[in-house]
Parts: C-alpha cells; structure tokens; sequence
C-alpha cells in the first residue's frame, strides 16, 4: 500500500512562482500542487523564512504558505 501522507494528491505542475517575505523575494518553480500545499523548487533553502507568500504569476494567485519540510534544493508546504 502507497505511504502517502498527504490528505489530498498533488499534481504535477511547472510553474514559475516567487516567494515573498519581508521586503525580500525569491524566484522558485512550483514542482507539484495541491489544495492544501505544494512543492517548491529554489536554488537553496537558506533565508527562506517558516511563513511566506507565494505568488504564482501565471493564475495571479498569493498564497500564504508555511514550510513542513526542506530538502537541498526544494521546500515542501502548506497553504494556509
């Protein structure tokens, strides 16, 4: 039987996004999304605060967001 932890399935997507906090953004690529988070590509974790915005340029959506979990180059989170 699959592990899956999440309650909803993601779906893979590649969008560009931007994550912003503070006066300060950076560029990502949304990997896979869902209704209650998504996966995120950045070119390093560091600096990337636990709460942010992400604003995906291609639907005009800003969602805020709380990282669950980082890996080297990707962050995992949640919406709300």
């Amino acid at each position: 039987m699959d592990e899956e932890r999440r309650s909803k399935s993601r779906h893979r997507v590649l969008k560009a996004g931007t994550i912003e906090f503070g006066g300060g953004a950076i560029d990502c690529t949304i990997r896979n999304f869902s209704d209650t988070g998504a996966a995120l590509d950045v070119t390093s974790p560091v600096g990337i605060p636990e709460r942010f915005t992400l604003s995906i340029k291609a639907d005009g959506a800003h969602l805020i967001c709380k990282v669950v979990w980082r890996k080297e180059k990707r962050i995992g989170v949640r919406f709300g």
